[in-house]
């Protein structure tokens, strides 16, 4: 019989990698993005809304990349040098790929692709907004592009996520509700 204050199984099993305000603004950013997208035509009210949403988190995230004591969310500890990234493509390309506790290179590059778009769709669509810019065709035609560039980076992302969790038998997008994930075995990455 287990001691009462002996931890669970489960505990022993996982570990906390992405804290809950970070599972939190994920979420919020991706359901904003995915609902801006959707209320683009037709409903511009709702649009800016979710895009000033859109825009909130993924600002709070790119300073909390830099600010959290939280390894498995700072920058500098997911976003790998160019060559590092490039060597792991090659490894899952021949289906050899480390399990990351945390980001793999790919995804910390994918991540760093979807902030910088959703910061820069977040700040044309504010701009087409003001007096100085209102009406700029150019810029109109940015952030449509920007927005249009989700599609590719959100399909991207998600396969990313399922080939990973396929490999390497964990659901990374149950781990992106609990946070928790298996902790490192011996050949795994952080």
């Amino acid at each position: 019989m287990a001691r009462a204050d002996a931890p669970s199984p489960a505990a022993v099993s996982s570990l906390t990698v992405w804290p809950r305000w970070l599972r939190l603004g994920h979420w919020l950013l991706a359901g904003s993005v995915i609902l801006a997208f959707a209320t683009h035509e037709g409903n511009e009210t709702v649009h800016e809304a979710l895009g000033y949403v859109a825009l909130a988190a993924a600002a709070l995230r790119l300073v909390m990349g830099f600010l959290t004591r939280w390894p498995q969310a700072r920058f500098d500890h997911f976003v790998r040098a160019p060559a590092a990234t490039l060597a792991y493509a090659r490894q899952v390309l021949a289906g050899r790929a480390p399990r990351f506790v945390g980001h793999n290179p790919l995804g910390g590059w994918m991540m760093v692709a979807l902030l910088a778009n959703a910061l820069a769709c977040g700040v044309t669509g504010w701009l087409f907004t003001t007096d100085r810019f209102y009406g700029e065709e150019w810029l109109e035609e940015l952030h449509g592009l920007l927005g249009n560039a989700f599609l590719p980076l959100l399909a991207l992302h998600v396969a990313g996520a399922i080939h990973a969790s396929r490999q390497h038998r964990e659901n990374l997008v149950a781990a992106m509700l609990h946070g928790r994930k298996r902790p490192a075995a011996p050949g795994d990455v952080d």
